[in-house]
């Protein structure tokens, strides 16, 4: 089997965020997320109040929040 073309398993997660409004919110919240090891893709809403995580393996919920507070917001739970 030729493992470099074998893709790793992905795990996607939603969280749900108090406190954005606008694009600004969704990039400072993205930026921050991003930085978490493992994470491969973040997409965040801010009309929604969500950001969808996807990463190698599932994300501690405190390490989520703790950078969501870095951004400037709260992490209300998880979608």
């Amino acid at each position: 089997m030729d493992t470099t073309t074998a893709t790793m398993p992905t795990v996607c997660q939603r969280f749900r965020i108090a406190g954005m409004t606008c694009h600004h919110c969704e990039m400072a919240v993205s930026a921050e997320l991003a930085k978490l090891a493992g994470v491969t893709r973040v997409h965040v809403d801010a009309a929604a109040g969500t950001a969808i995580t996807e990463s190698v393996a599932p994300l501690e919920r405190e390490a989520v929040a703790a950078a969501v507070d870095e951004a400037g917001y709260e992490l209300v739970g998880v979608a």
